[in-house]
């Protein structure tokens, strides 16, 4: 028997399987991300197993460049880490100048989960921010400690709790300068700022929380590295008064 029916005037195959492509648009204010993230649950809810699903166009170039964008990070770590071990020809000054970025990265990542936002392109150039905002300040610290241990035969405690008295408003001066000018980002002001907000959100939730907790994390790393590894001063040769 014969019946009419409706179907497809073709049958697009991938991989010589039949495909079915699914396309959907952008609500203003929702991000590529959200989107794909929620189209993602949505069919793991509705099809069954033996279907598989894959992103095409922007969304899986998106998805791409998410994953180069973390091991960019990584890398961006290692290389400051290899020329800041070049620059001070050691291998654990550069461990103690790293050692604030896990506070910056919490602080930007709890910063845009308080504020319902997510890890985007934006955001994770925030976090590459951080890394040269927030070592900046452990190198004011540590190259004022390294050189009154060198040059004055100071002890480490002494030496970094001096550089940190004597850099606090240079490191004070240049963080407020970063996040004072991160600031309209992070409320979106301008054309397109929504769109750039995760990025405000990041570096001024980074710095907030760097800043709070390095100024007594960095002195405390260097004092116990210092006594790990024993590191050599040159001697004080000032003249002893009777």
């Amino acid at each position: 028997t014969f019946k009419e029916t409706v179907g497809p005037q073709s049958i697009n195959h991938s991989g010589q399987l039949p495909s079915v492509s699914v396309s959907f648009g952008l609500k203003p204010g929702v991000s590529l991300g959200a989107a794909t993230a929620h189209v993602k649950q949505v069919a793991d809810r509705v099809l069954p197993p033996v279907i598989t699903t894959s992103f095409e166009g922007s969304a899986r170039v998106f998805q791409q460049s998410m994953t180069n964008l973390g091991l960019l990070l990584f890398v961006a770590i290692g290389v400051v880490y290899i020329v800041l071990g070049a620059l001070y020809e050691s291998y654990i000054h550069p461990i103690t100048i790293l050692s604030g970025l896990p506070s910056a990265g919490l602080g930007a990542l709890v910063t845009l989960y308080l504020f319902g936002n997510e890890l985007n392109i934006y955001s994770f150039v925030g976090l590459v921010m951080l890394i040269g905002i927030v070592k900046k300040n452990a190198i004011m610290q540590i190259d004022f400690a390294l050189d009154a241990e060198r040059t004055h035969g100071k002890t480490p405690p002494e030496a970094i709790y001096e550089g940190c008295l004597i850099r606090f408003r240079p490191i004070m001066m240049t963080t407020l300068a970063a996040l004072l000018g991160s600031v309209p980002i992070a409320f979106g002001w301008g054309s397109g700022g929504e769109a750039r907000r995760p990025l405000g959100l990041a570096v001024v939730g980074g710095l907030v929380v760097s800043q709070l907790i390095t100024l007594y994390l960095t002195p405390v790393v260097y004092t116990y590295m210092a006594a790990m590894f024993k590191t050599r001063r040159i001697p004080d040769t000032r003249p002893v008064t009777a």
